[in-house]
């Protein structure tokens, strides 16, 4: 693998499904998607059947809450071997130019590596690859336990760079005509269709190692933002699978640790992570809220004079005649009191809280459910992507949703950089039918 390491980089080797697979198959939605609707992965499977499929790959998160784990992740690893040892897989080398189309809009994106040495997940990191939100450290042992000793790695992290001229991926869609097409398929359970082409041609490569340069430029980045002097560059922010990645770095770094040559393991491919690159000013990549959604409330828990308590004197709630009032007022609010959606059996509702700490509707809940939760106050708490499901399961007698107001994109780079990570789950790209499909593959040994 060629790598750039001033930007992070690396041109992967990527296997694909050889020619013959059933393609709207094989290819699955990310795993962390549909974690609160087992139906829409017993649709996947039923589709699938006995084909090969990404589906044998991963672990859809609905399940984590399953008795046997290890039976799952068992299967898992012999589907990996056994897909490599059929010879299923067929290699190409360079970066992939990917077009993911649904509801009319088609999103554009760059398949990469990206070097684990310069990713940091934690508060106030300050690499050139940095999560944009919190990272749940509950959620990456369950995903060590796949990824640990397997042979290939199946991604669905989305990673965003700042390019407002386009600078980097546009070229690609302007030249697609001299792009070799290595897939053009429709994707299963109506979401959309996606396209990958390969870039073989030198000055386009060219052009996207010197765009990536010019993004890295210390002194243009702080013009850009207008910054301090010496502020560390931020080149690549999390946008989907932050804690796939967090899984990577944690075991490229136990892997670093324990080897015994110390120089050989920096050219180990457990060092890099495979990713697709989405320009944050791509006119199809939407910001969509991620909600919250309570499960069985304790006896005797109500949540609102909770948020009273924890934050006294400033809570203030209201019910509200439906979803649409309730809708209308979160997502148009503006500066003051942040405003916080609430679905029960009851009905819908409006909290607000003034003068809050978080600059997010997003952080204030969050702070409070973090504490609620810690206190047991339902049985699980889970991060809903799609407004129709956080109010059909809020409405459920003993649940309670929260729905909140997506972010403002144009606005994530300067706040990572200035304020470090926002609250984890604060906004996702796109809505759930819209997220990464598994598609690619790459060799991890």
């Amino acid at each position: 693998m060629r790598t750039y390491e001033s930007i992070c980089l690396g041109i992967p080797e990527i296997l694909l499904p050889r020619a013959g697979t059933d393609l709207t198959k094989w290819a699955v939605i990310a795993c962390d998607q549909y974690t609160s609707e087992p139906e829409y992965w017993q649709k996947a499977a039923a589709l699938v059947g006995d084909a090969p499929s990404t589906l044998n790959l991963i672990y859809p998160e609905v399940y984590l809450g399953e008795k046997n784990p290890e039976a799952r992740i068992a299967r898992i690893r012999e589907s990996m071997n056994r897909y490599l040892g059929q010879g299923l897989f067929a290699a190409a080398e360079g970066f992939i130019y990917v077009e993911r189309t649904i509801g009319g809009r088609t999103r554009h994106g760059l398949l990469v590596c990206l070097d684990l040495e310069h990713y940091d997940f934690h508060k106030g990191a300050t690499s050139l690859i940095r999560a944009t939100e919190g990272t749940i450290l509950e959620r990456i042992p369950p995903r060590v336990k796949v990824r640990e000793g397997a042979p290939i790695e199946c991604p669905h992290v989305m990673v965003l760079i700042d390019d407002p001229k386009k600078t980097i991926i546009g070229p690609l869609t302007t030249n697609k005509s001299k792009l070799e097409k290595l897939y053009d398929f429709e994707l299963m359970l109506g979401s959309g269709h996606l396209a990958g082409f390969r870039v073989k041609d030198a000055g386009l490569e060219r052009g996207i190692l010197t765009g990536l340069r010019a993004l890295a430029d210390a002194a243009s980045f702080i013009q850009k933002y207008d910054l301090k002097p010496g502020t560390p560059v931020l080149l690549f922010a999390m946008g989907d699978g932050n804690h796939s990645l967090a899984t990577a770095k944690t075991i490229w770094d136990k892997t670093k640790e324990s080897a015994p040559d110390k120089k050989k393991v920096m050219n180990s491919p457990l060092r890099y992570a495979l990713v697709e690159l989405v320009n944050l000013h791509d006119e199809a990549l939407v910001f969509e809220p991620i909600h919250r959604l309570l499960y069985e409330l304790a006896a005797g828990r109500n949540s609102v004079e909770e948020l009273n308590k924890f934050y006294p004197g400033r809570c203030r709630h209201s019910a509200v005649a439906g979803f649409e009032k309730m809708k209308a007022a979160i997502d148009g609010q503006k500066e003051g009191p942040h405003k916080i959606g609430i679905i029960s059996a009851a009905g819908f509702g409006v909290i607000e809280i003034a003068k809050p700490e978080s600059n997010l509707p997003a952080g204030t809940l969050q702070n409070f459910l973090d504490v609620f939760m810690k206190n047991k106050g339902a049985r699980q708490i889970d991060y809903v992507h799609g407004t129709e499901s956080v109010v059909q399961l809020g409405k459920k007698p003993g649940n309670l949703g929260f729905y909140l107001p997506a972010m403002k994109k144009e606005d994530l780079f300067k706040t990572v950089i200035l304020d470090g990570a926002l609250p984890h789950k604060t906004f996702s790209l796109g809505k759930a039918n819209e997220k990464r499909f598994y598609m690619e593959a790459r060799r991890l040994g």
